[in-house]
């Protein structure tokens, strides 16, 4: 492992020296000639004066600027933007460094199809404290919904069932335009189309602005929003095998005084499962053991609607409305085969078990939002109210036979739990500037939630003794936080403290569950950056991060699909505590960027679950506090362009790590290590054909039981644009090789648990976009 990743950092390096031939730079700064706004990735190249061949090229960064280096010599320099005039300066003669000023850009919408070098966002951009990934090219997740997207995001990873970690660990916090949402839970991201997001921010060392959950740190999801003005919008279609039928309508309107925009969306989706678990059990030195097959047909369907406006009070003053409503009704059929086995291997009875599933869940959302900028430049304060609610209706309906050494009678398994949450949220940032390089930010925040669980099961219309209950959870956080920042020279800092107090409670109606926690804490930042050169920095940062345990983390109350397999939270689980240190190094050039990071988190208390044997022979995993969790890792990512309508990123990363901890009298120490991969590849021809390829490797982990071996998946897109880019066509496939396979393994005493199980398979969509009064790469504003 330690030659694969010198071998990394070796081939990185030596393409970067390659690169580094240089004598003279150009730079410059690209505006709006109208607004006076910088123009993020406008494309700059340089041409042969005779020829007029490229020979260099590069896009502005998030301020506008560009810088690239050239040889001595006369040369033409062009600048362009998608849907403005292109700027051309020619026989440019080169014998030092240049600096060409700001560039203003004048708007030309009639010209737009008529430019063969377009500007574009690369998939994936490089940040000193995050990552940024650009759904709008990815052509990966065109039909697919936010799960498939953050599933191509760098250093991020989404399992068969929805769940999300970063850098391979799960205690990750996800927002929605920086701010928390109940869409995350049970799943709810599935339910949110991919056409609707704009880009996602990965966040693994946060500042004290953002919330103190999430010890592996945040996962940022931006959702588009219109900036074009008058009637403009968009109609999105789509099919897949297996069954997939999409369709969503963007509208917005756009004037002096107001911006009105509304999103309708739909979609039906099946999904094909199977899994088969061989259990071997030891009691009293008998071995028995019990092979197990299931198979499993699901259908979602969703139903979104998002409507709002803006209000431009004046020109320091807006103010935001929005509702958004979503229904998704999940219907599952999962079939279940039980063969028992005696000590010798031979089959003794048998089981068979088919479990009918009905989850539908409504979610809504009520936001208002209003900014206000003042004399001062930079200075703004923002204030968010924000107020979910939603509830979810899990219902089993589980029909059961043994059919060997006799046939019995069915017997009928009912269960129902009801969950109804009600979420408020407040928030206010204040940001001033002292100096012309410093400032300090300020803020506060208040979340108030409440969600109620009513469980019950019936056995053949019999109540089950001790199966119902009403599960009640409180949570209230309060925080706020205070950041100072500076520049001198190039150098630059950003020094935070943020105070949080949390007063959590679980308690049921039958008194059983009683448990209250009430405490606060303090969590400092410091962020310290380094320009070492034009376009190389280096960054040293320090966050402390906090994991609150989840609802479902905490509900004893878990689903009877697999009797013999079940799951359960908590009740009594504590938060856990993470101190993380990260150095990160940044260098670019025109076609080559590297971002290698070294990161070391020590974690208390850290979430890890067990998964122990009942009386009756069957299994529980539920989720436990063990002592300690040491991490230490190395990550590299790196973008090149070895020609312009040619991008290739790729990502690496290996960490190691020590877990410390007994749970009721048994020892779940850990030292183990491991790695994932990731390349991409995106290809860009001329009218307007582009085409992605990705491919994904995860290799073994292993904690205190559980082994996780290695998995690889491969994913295909390509796109050509029709209607003169006013539409195009996609298509894309999935998991090309049908090689998602969860294959894991999990040992305790006296049992050994071997699984294999297939939730997505292969899936092949085709999507039709059409815009209206919108040209290709302008935003929609869609659910916050």
């Amino acid at each position: 492992m330690k030659k694969i990743i010198i071998l990394f950092v070796y081939l990185a390096f030596t393409i970067a020296n390659a690169q580094q031939n240089a004598e003279y730079t150009v730079k410059g700064k690209v505006v709006d000639k109208t607004t006076q706004q910088v123009l993020e990735y406008a494309t700059v190249t340089i041409l042969d004066a005779k020829t007029n061949k490229v020979l260099e090229g590069g896009i502005t960064n998030r301020k506008g600027n560009f810088s690239l280096d050239i040889a001595a010599g006369t040369y033409n320099i062009k600048v362009e933007f998608i849907s403005f005039k292109s700027y051309e300066s020619k026989n440019v003669t080169i014998t030092k460094d240049l600096n060409l000023g700001t560039i203003n850009l004048e708007e030309d919408l009639e010209a737009l199809g008529e430019v063969e070098i377009i500007a574009e966002k690369s998939t994936v951009e490089l940040k000193l404290d995050k990552k940024v990934f650009n759904v709008g090219k990815d052509l990966l997740s065109q039909g697919g919904t936010v799960n498939d997207i953050l599933d191509n995001v760098p250093s991020v990873s989404v399992d068969a069932g929805g769940g999300i970690s970063l850098r391979g660990s799960g205690n990750v916090r996800i927002l929605i335009n920086g701010k928390p949402s109940a869409l995350v839970a049970n799943n709810g991201l599935d339910q949110i189309p991919a056409e609707t997001i704009s880009k996602v921010e990965v966040i693994t060392n946060p500042s004290a602005r953002y919330e103190a959950q999430g010890t592996a740190g945040i996962i940022n999801i931006i959702l588009k929003k219109n900036k074009k003005g008058g009637l403009n919008g968009s109609v999105q279609l789509g099919v897949g095998d297996p069954r997939e039928y999409r369709a969503n309508l963007n509208l917005s309107y756009k004037a002096d005084k107001v911006n009105f925009f509304t999103n309708v969306g739909y979609r039906n989706s099946n999904f094909f499962g199977e899994e088969t678990t061989r259990q071997t059990t030891t009691n009293n030195g008998i071995t028995n053991g019990l092979t197990q097959n299931n198979d499993q047909d699901r259908n979602d369907e969703a139903k979104n609607i998002f409507f709002g406006g803006d209000y431009y009070i004046n020109n320091k003053n807006t103010l935001t409305a929005s509702f958004y409503h979503t229904f998704l009704k999940n219907t599952d059929e999962t079939r279940l085969n039980y063969s028992f086995l005696d000590a010798t291997g031979n089959i003794d009875s048998t089981i068979s078990r088919i479990e009918n599933y009905k989850e539908p869940q409504n979610f809504n959302r009520l936001e208002m939002n209003y900014v206000k900028t003042f004399e001062k430049k930079g200075q703004k304060l923002e204030m968010d109210v924000q107020y979910d609610f939603w509830n979810d209706d899990e219902q089993e309906r589980i029909r059961q036979q043994r059919t060997l050494p006799a046939t019995t009678n069915f017997t009928t398994i009912r269960s129902d739990d009801v969950e109804s949450s009600k979420d408020f949220l407040f928030q206010a940032n204040f940001v001033s500037p002292l100096t012309k390089t410093s400032r300090l930010e300020t803020g506060f925040r208040s979340e108030i939630r409440r969600i109620t669980s009513d469980y019950m099961v019936h056995i053949d219309d019999q109540l089950v003794a001790d199966s119902d209950n009403e599960l009640d959870y409180n949570e209230r956080i309060y925080g706020v936080y205070a950041q100072y920042g500076n520049k001198v020279g190039k150098f630059s800092y950003l020094l935070g403290l943020r105070v949080e107090h949390s007063d959590i409670g679980i308690d049921d109606e039958k008194r059983l569950f009683n448990d209250d926690k009430d405490y606060t804490n303090l969590f400092p930042t410091a962020h310290f950056s380094y320009e070492i050169a034009d376009r190389t920095d280096v960054q040293l940062s320090y966050s402390r991060r906090i994991n609150r345990p989840a609802f479902w983390q905490l509900n004893p109350f878990g689903g009877l699909t697999d009797f013999r397999n079940l799951r359960a939270g908590n009740p009594d689980l504590n938060p856990m505590y993470t101190n993380s240190f990260e150095a990160v190094f940044l260098k670019r050039w025109s076609k080559f960027s590297i971002n290698p990071s070294i990161y070391y988190q020590h974690t208390t208390d850290f979430f890890n679950f067990v998964t122990n044997q009942t009386a009756d022979g069957n299994f529980v995993t539920f989720p436990v506090n063990l002592d300690t969790e040491d991490r230490i890792g190395f990550e590299l990512s790196m973008t090149y362009n070895p020609f312009k309508w040619w991008r290739i990123s790729s990502e690496f990363n290996f960490f190691q790590y020590d877990q410390k901890g007994d749970f009721n009298g048994q020892n779940f120490d850990t030292k183990d290590e491991a790695w994932f991969t990731r390349i991409n590849s995106r290809m860009r021809f001329k009218k307007g054909l582009s085409m992605q390829t990705s491919f994904n490797y995860r290799g073994r982990n292993q904690n205190g039981q559980t082994l996780q071996k290695a998995q690889y998946f491969a994913d295909f897109g390509i796109s050509k644009d029709i209607f003169g880019d006013k539409g195009a066509v996609s298509l894309s496939v999935r998991n090309i090789f049908d090689s998602r396979i969860r294959d894991v393994v999990v040992t305790g005493e006296n049992f050994r648990l071997e699984s294999e199980r297939k939730a997505i398979g292969r899936r092949v969509s085709l999507t039709f976009v059409y815009r209206f009064n919108r040209k290709k790469g302008q935003r929609d504003r869609l659910p916050d």
